[in-house]
């Protein structure tokens, strides 16, 4: 079974976030990039798959610009067999990742995607459904455990009121939760070794219409939160709860 991952390059999540002096959006120049969180997860499962026997090949792919090979690079590193970027300057909205992700599968012949449920900088989450909708395949949404069994899938997955088992047929699109694994960290042999693991680049222009590639939103202005107020300290628990009834916690 061929395994597709999606990876995504966003601001380190150890970084503190600022918005550029225009109000235009958050300030990149200069700034530590690196792997979204929930791609790593998407990645580490692609991985145990690999390991298990279950998959024979995992194929991670980007969408961006050309520092996304970096990132990639990360997940060959991981474990990954080769990476595709399907490369473009300009910010990508999820209907146009999913488009491209679109002709990436079905020129792999992938049998799996592997997403993370949502990226740290944009917080959509919903290229997986998306994606899921246009090639007509199961799919499984903030997935927290994962099993194959007699060419099924049996995964787990988070909802409000707890978790949500289901038994999908494959092909499938399927978007890794928090609580699916811990990504390993990768050894210096193996970044060594990912550097001569085939990388192919395409323009995303050449797959998908340039139509498709244009953003459908605007962002009017980006603005820090505000401040928060400085706490009140209270003499005794009495004190403490009739401060809460007059804020109407209680």
């Amino acid at each position: 079974m061929k395994v597709i991952v999606g990876v995504k390059r966003v601001i380190d999540a150890y970084v503190k976030v600022r918005v550029r002096a225009d109000g235009g959006g958050v300030e990149t120049d200069n700034v530590k990039m690196s792997m979204n969180p929930f791609c790593e997860i998407a990645v580490e499962e692609a991985v145990k798959l690999k390991e298990s026997g279950a998959a024979s090949e995992l194929v991670a792919v980007s969408c961006g610009p050309k520092e996304n090979q970096e990132t990639l690079r990360t997940a060959l590193a991981v474990g990954c067999d080769k990476a595709i970027l399907a490369e473009h300057d300009s910010p990508l909205e999820p209907l146009a990742v999913a488009k491209i992700l679109r002709v990436l599968v079905e020129r792999e012949e992938a049998e799996l995607v592997l997403l993370g449920k949502q990226s740290v900088d944009n917080d959509y989450g919903n290229t997986g459904q998306m994606l899921a909708g246009m090639l007509g395949w199961s799919q499984g949404s903030f997935v927290s455990r994962i099993e194959i069994a007699d060419g099924a899938l049996r995964v787990a997955r988070e909802v409000d009121d707890g978790l949500e088992k289901l038994r999908l047929s494959l092909p499938a699109v399927l978007s890794a939760d928090l609580r699916l694994n811990v990504p390993r960290y990768a050894s210096l042999p193996n970044i060594m070794k990912a550097r001569s693991k085939p990388m192919e680049t395409l323009a995303a222009s050449d797959l998908v219409a340039a139509d498709d590639l244009k953003p459908r939103l605007e962002v009017l202005e980006v603005t820090e939160p505000p401040p928060r107020a400085a706490g009140v300290k209270v003499e005794s628990v009495s004190a403490l709860v009739e401060n809460l009834k007059e804020a109407k916690v209680l």
